[in-house]
This record gives structure tokens, sequence and C-alpha cells, in this order.
């Protein structure tokens, strides 16, 4: 596949991110401002983007469409509401793709720390076969949790990790890949976690690009305290990566 063709990033951000607690999670403000807005500012930064597609909650959708462009986000295509599960979400959000997108990337919210670099990596990889995804090795050890007869809880075998990866976003498709994806899930009442899950189901061969442990998603209130600790060198670090970009067209 060539790269003549245009990046569209979907977030799905309809999530009421009830395992933080209080405020929604995206919405919270992190660095000055919503989770939501710092993720949305790596890929408003990053040179292969074209388009960006928001999935939020209906009744947030008109002040979100005025507030993403007051602080900046110039390649937001739409803001779209999002469905009751993130998979509902993400299909709403493919709805509103544009022609001439050839990679779409599905990146959650609540993932402000994505590198630069890594995206770069995920567009390269699935303009070359098709599907993608960041996935980070597990250096701990793996077991399987057994019950006993009576009640108790307690370790079973050990899970080869040589096997296991944690898979992050951006996951990265060929847009006709995704559809056909979504619109066989719906006929078929098939519900997953992510859309690796519903791609792979039509056959196709999702490729692992290595992420960052940086890159977490902010879910639970012991995430929210590392995101407060990352955040005073995460900008340095977009900045870099930015500066990095602009030498590297300069120099093709």
């Amino acid at each position: 596949m060539s790269d003549s063709g245009q990046v569209a990033v979907i977030i799905p951000a309809a999530g009421q991110g009830t395992r933080l607690g209080g405020h929604r999670k995206q919405f919270r403000v992190l660095g000055g401002k919503s989770v939501l807005v710092q993720t949305l500012l790596v890929f408003e930064r990053h040179a292969k983007v074209d388009h960006i597609i928001v999935a939020t909650p209906e009744d947030a959708v008109d002040p979100l469409r005025v507030e993403l462009r007051r602080v900046g986000i110039s390649k937001l295509l739409d803001v779209v509401p999002g469905g009751e599960t993130r998979q509902d979400t993400v299909r709403e959000a493919i709805e509103a793709l544009p022609d001439g997108v050839d990679v779409v990337l599905i990146h959650d919210a609540v993932r402000p720390f994505v590198r630069m670099s890594r995206v770069s990596a995920v567009i390269e990889t699935t303009r070359l076969h098709g599907a993608s995804s960041l996935a980070l090795s597990i250096t701990d050890t793996v077991r399987r949790i057994a019950g006993e007869p009576d009640g108790e809880i307690i370790f079973g075998e050990t899970v080869p990790r040589e096997e296991l990866v944690r898979v992050q976003t951006p996951q990265g498709f060929r847009p006709e890949w995704l559809r056909k994806a979504h619109d066989a899930a719906d006929k078929a009442g098939i519900h997953a976690t992510d859309d690796v899950d519903l791609v792979q189901r039509q056959g196709h061969r999702v490729f692992p690009v290595t992420g960052s442990v940086m890159n977490i998603k902010i879910t639970t209130p012991e995430d929210w305290d590392t995101a407060n600790r990352y955040w005073p060198d995460w900008m340095e670090i977009l900045e870099m990566e930015e500066r990095e970009q602009i030498v590297g067209q300069e120099t093709r």
C-alpha cells in the first residue's frame, strides 16, 4: 500500500470512567487541560495525521465541538455521539470517516502519553500489513487464578509469558477491514474489548508494534497518580519528538 492516502484518528471518549470515580476521566484536568485535549494534541501535532474524529456522550457533543475548536484542534473533522459500549462508539465514529483515508487509527481518549514515534510506527506497519497495534511484552510471572471447593481462591498454573503481550493503542487498520469487521460483529451479536479482536475474526493478521511503558491508560486512582508524576516531563518529550519530525521531513 502506498503512503499517499490520508490518516484519520478515531478517539472513543464516551466512557463513564466509573473505576476512577467522580468526573468523567476524559474530562479531568491534567496539565491545565482535559485529559482528552492532551491526548488530541499529540495527534494535532503529528505530521502524518490528517483528521481527528471524537465520539463522546451525546450531551457533550456540541459543547465539546466548540471547546476543541477553541483550544486549537484544527484537524478535528467531527464530534459524534458515542454508543453504550466502546465497540458501539467506534462504530458510530467509523460512519464519519471521509473518502481518501487509507489508515484509521483508534486510540483511547485517556492515553495522553503516547509517543509520536510510536504513532508513526503504527501508521507505517498498517500501510505495510493492513492492521497493527502497539503492544508490550510482559516481564512479570503470570499465573491463572483457581478456585477451591471450599470457596478459597488460590494460584493455578503458570502461563508462559513469552506468549503474552499487553495490548495498547493506537491500533491501526485499513478502513475497509474495520468497516467489514464491525458490520460482521453487529450481525453476529459479537462484543469485543478492542478492534484487533474484531478484525482478526475476519481472518486478517494483526501485527504488533513495540509500545511504551509510559503509554498508560488512566483507569484507576493509581493511574491518575502516575499520570500526574509523568506530566512534568511529558511536554518536553512531546516537543522533542515534534522537532525530530520536522528535521526528518527536511532531510528527505
